[in-house]
């Protein structure tokens, strides 16, 4: 898959979450392998263009995590190309625009999937940031509004017609936020109207979910968000099943390493108190589906060191491998 000139190594594309899709995490997507792009949490481009240190701080990343993408979100066809246009000089590799995001904050600025109700308005952003950047510029969106404002097929022909590099649809209404079905067959519709590369999203839980996205819709990559939080081992996964074998399911001892590196990682920039904090967040998700998992939730929500915490990591996951 190509998104203008940068090539992915997998049609895999880890979808921006806010609070989630930091550095730290998408470093630990990086060392499991099979992603083959990464997006950072989605930036403000007020905030970003008014220089605010804690933005700026969110938009540190490492040569490792290549390719990257950045997204960005507002409602002003100027701010919007200024913070283009620091993306690019940041050096993110795609500069990603979010007409998607469902959330009242974003709403209310008229912003995320708020632009699918003044189309003109998304129009100019999209031109505004193509004429301001060197780099691909994408657009991530959703099927409308709610059902009797289902406007995707427009947007997507006015993303192309104004230069954008490839689109992704989550094939939900914004009203739907990421409750009920996704709707694939519209994932297909746009691919068969657009010449530029679509990616599908929504309800990607499993490898083989992924290979029947492809197969349903014809689209050209595959963007996961939720599901990567539980099993950040799902793109890997995809990839050992796209060359034909097997979907391997993380062992305990990954499960076990995964935890104390991510926690490794915060550790080396954040504070002790913000790093337990993040880390009884991701330990929750991480031992998803694993035996007495509640039970290790509730006791590291308790801990404040972070000697306590590795000692009932450590004795959680002696506990699982002798029972």
């Amino acid at each position: 898959m190509r998104i203008g000139g940068i090539a992915l190594e997998q049609p895999t594309i880890l979808a921006p979450m806010a609070g989630i899709t930091d550095q730290y995490f998408r470093l630990i997507l990086r060392r499991i392998g099979g992603v083959g792009m990464v997006t950072m949490e989605f930036i403000s481009s007020e905030a970003l263009t008014r220089g605010n240190h804690k933005t700026r701080h969110m938009m540190q990343f490492a040569e490792d995590e290549r390719p990257l993408a950045i997204q960005i979100y507002g409602s002003h066809p100027e701010r919007m190309a200024e913070a283009a246009s620091l993306v690019e000089a940041l050096g993110a590799d795609v500069v990603d625009i979010n007409m998607g995001c469902p959330a009242n904050k974003v709403l209310k600025g008229c912003a995320g999937a708020a632009l699918m109700g003044d189309l003109d308005l998304a129009r100019g952003i999209v031109a505004a940031v193509r004429r301001a950047v060197r780099i691909p510029v994408t657009v991530k969106f959703r099927l409308g509004l709610d059902d009797r404002r289902v406007n995707y097929m427009e947007l997507g022909r006015i993303c192309e017609a104004e230069g954008a590099a490839a689109v992704a649809l989550h094939a939900r209404t914004a009203r739907q936020m990421f409750t009920g079905n996704a709707d694939w067959a519209r994932i297909r519709g746009l691919k068969e109207t657009l010449s530029i590369p679509v990616s599908g999203n929504g309800d990607i839980e499993t490898a083989d979910d992924a290979l029947r996205l492809w197969r349903e819709t014809g689209c050209d990559g595959v963007m996961i968000g939720r599901a990567a939080i539980k099993n950040p081992w799902i793109f890997r996964q995809i990839a050992e099943v796209r060359a034909g074998r097997r979907a391997a399911e993380p062992t305990l001892e990954e499960r076990r390493s995964l935890i104390l590196h991510h926690f490794s990682l915060l550790r080396e920039r954040e504070d002790e108190e913000f790093a337990l904090h993040k880390i009884r967040t991701f330990t929750g998700w991480y031992t998803h589906g694993l035996p007495n998992g509640r039970a290790l939730r509730q006791r590291i929500n308790a801990l404040g060191s972070v000697a306590e915490f590795i000692d009932a990591i450590e004795e959680y996951f002696g506990q699982v491998r002798a029972a």
